[in-house]
């Protein structure tokens, strides 16, 4: 099938230039990131803590980790179709809000069942915020710029556990584990009012809607786009979805790259989440205390602040899949030596930084390589339903170290299972590899005035 020519809108915003808009969005965009990464890591923080207040041994909060990651997975799976349907920005609000309220609610949870509850709604509000944020910040990008600019802005999330790590180290010996849950319900809420006053909407939405403001005008012109219309009077042609967003994954071209999308979305995801979760308390049951353990447990979300600043430049040379099979085959010998090796605590704990090298600096890297990868019609349902069915992963990992846990496996050695998934997640990116050097263009076949 041939490729349609794009309208000049469209080739305006594949080629846009870097400025103050773009910058705020993805200012903006990032905070909202690293807000969602320190409400991942929230609960884990809090359970050694928990532990000794409601005197419950740490494996019986196993059903916090995985209903969390079961409420990612909708939150996801829902806001994906819903920002390529209604836009990316109220998408990202209502994820906020549900980050807030539910974040605050946890400080009042008196057992694990009310826990559960609140930490699915929270899960909801963090499986909304990724997706929409990735496809808002790229709807802003020139396309040459989107995967490594994108594998930055993802920083943000680990960046937010990281410093949230540091602070609650800080905090939780003079406030206690309420302290954690309060600062996850805080910071979002207080992001909220930023996002309605200066975050704009995807300018493709913008171009679809019939009636345009002001001030949307002004915007666009920002971007060198008559507001009006084209020179010959007709409408722009934009690049939104029509129809089934979802069933769009499977067309033109796109249902191998779905498939093995998802594939590593799930490897990898179940990667992380049986570590970072179970991390600081696998660390308190090898010996070192709450606070102590949360410190060293941030330090997985400090290796990818690293790791993503020699990755952005090394994806535009080499391209991303060969960054990411690197990344991931390197990750499975960090693991196991973190598993079966029983090193001094300094060594231990740069083990656990090159370890989020690996496996959340390889996360930052499939997200900017997987937002280049689908059109912006199906952008937001692409990350989203990645998201999703990765979640699945999600919530087998953590349920998986504490199946292993209280049948008595040794802590560290539960992390064995990540290599194992690292390899899988190896094997999906050389086959995208593949499939990137054999794809054709793709066809625009819906495109919506």
């Amino acid at each position: 099938m041939p490729t349609p020519h794009p309208s000049s809108a469209e080739a305006r915003l594949e080629a846009q230039r870097l400025g103050p808009l773009q910058l705020r969005v993805a200012l903006i965009c990032t905070l909202a990131q690293m807000f969602d990464g320190y409400d991942i890591t929230s609960i884990g923080m809090a359970v050694p803590s928990l532990s000794a207040a409601w005197h419950i041994p740490g494996p019986a909060f196993a059903n916090t980790f995985v209903m969390s990651s079961v409420g990612i997975m909708v939150g996801a799976l829902l806001s994906g179709p819903a920002g390529d349907r209604l836009g990316r920005k109220p998408v990202l609000i209502a994820g906020c809000l549900f980050l807030a309220v539910s974040s605050l609610a946890c400080v009042y949870a008196t057992s694990i069942s009310e826990l559960i509850g609140w930490r699915f709604i929270t899960g909801i509000g963090i499986g909304a915020i990724m997706p929409a944020t990735v496809a808002l910040t790229s709807d802003y990008l020139p396309e040459r710029l989107r995967a490594p600019i994108v594998m930055v802005i993802f920083t943000g999330n680990p960046l937010g556990g990281f410093l949230g790590g540091q602070a609650i180290a800080a905090l939780l010996p003079h406030f206690g584990w309420p302290v954690i849950f309060v600062l996850g319900g805080a910071l979002p809420l207080a992001l909220i009012p930023v996002m309605l006053l200066w975050l704009p909407e995807s300018p493709r939405f913008l171009l679809s809607r019939p009636h345009m403001t002001t001030r949307t005008e002004r915007l666009l012109q920002t971007l060198n786009i008559e507001p009006g219309g084209t020179e010959d009077g007709s409408a722009h042609v934009v690049d939104v979805s029509k129809g089934n967003p979802v069933a769009g994954l499977f067309r033109d071209g796109l249902a191998a790259t779905t498939v093995f999308v998802w594939l590593l979305y799930f490897a990898n995801l179940l990667s992380i989440y049986l570590i970072q979760y179970w991390l600081p308390t696998v660390l308190n049951l090898s010996g070192l205390a709450p606070a102590d353990s949360v410190f060293a447990a941030s330090l997985m979300s400090a290796g990818p602040l690293v790791s993503v600043f020699a990755m952005a430049p090394l994806s535009r040379r080499f391209g991303p899949q060969r960054v990411l099979a690197f990344m991931l085959s390197t990750g499975v010998l960090v693991i196991a030596a973190v598993g079966l090796a029983n090193p001094p605590h300094d060594l231990l704990l740069f083990a656990i930084f090159l370890m989020g090298c690996c496996t959340v600096g390889s996360m930052t890297g499939i997200n900017g390589m997987t937002a280049a990868l689908y059109p912006a019609r199906v952008r937001t349902t692409g990350m989203g339903w990645a998201l999703g069915v990765g979640r699945l992963g999600g919530i087998g990992g953590p349920w998986l170290g504490g199946v292993l846990l209280t049948n008595g496996w040794p802590p560290r050695q539960i992390f064995l299972c990540a290599c194992v998934t690292a390899l899988i997640g190896t094997f999906c990116v050389v086959m995208l590899h593949i499939l990137a050097r054999r794809q054709v263009p793709r066809a625009v076949p819906r495109l919506a005035m």
